[in-house]
């Protein structure tokens, strides 16, 4: 097994409300030349979560830390209204934390059941390694509980 030093956070940044499916992300990262879905795991609304990656796989979630995490996906991050665009032309999706409450409750639990396999490993949100929002909420703060000691 690979060493587990960060649980990484992430939101697939589709529009709030919106049912997507493991097999739905696994579709848009193959469209990318990818050989399967990139998250070892996809937390949909109603707070199934779904298997992505097999752990023992290095995934495709973070450039420059697949070798040594877990992806953990939840559906949603952007607000379902569209902003006008800053520039004036069009409008354009903000994002938002948009998780249900189903989604928070299984997030909390599936990071508590991986905390357990690997206590070391440190949890961020994509936005620590990426210029991005995803996952659109702090989650280092937000599991400070489940951090190392």
């Amino acid at each position: 097994m690979r060493t587990i030093t960060l649980l990484i956070c992430h939101c697939t940044a589709t529009i709030e409300g919106k049912h997507y499916t493991a097999e739905d992300v696994d579709a848009w990262h193959r469209a990318r030349g990818w050989k399967m879905i990139g998250y070892h795991y996809l937390i949909l609304l109603d707070g199934t979560i779904q298997k992505g990656r097999p752990e023992e796989m290095v995934g495709a979630h973070c450039l420059n830390h697949n070798q040594h995490s877990i992806g953990v996906c939840y559906v949603g991050g952007l607000k379902a209204s569209p902003q006008p665009s800053p520039e004036g032309k069009g409008v354009q999706y903000v994002p938002a934390d948009t998780r249900t409450p189903a989604q928070k409750r299984s997030l909390l639990s599936l990071l508590s059941q991986l905390k357990k396999k690997y206590p070391r490993a440190l949890i961020v949100g994509h936005n620590v390694f990426a210029n991005k929002a995803c996952p659109c909420f702090d989650a280092a703060n937000e599991y400070k509980e489940l951090q190392p000691k």
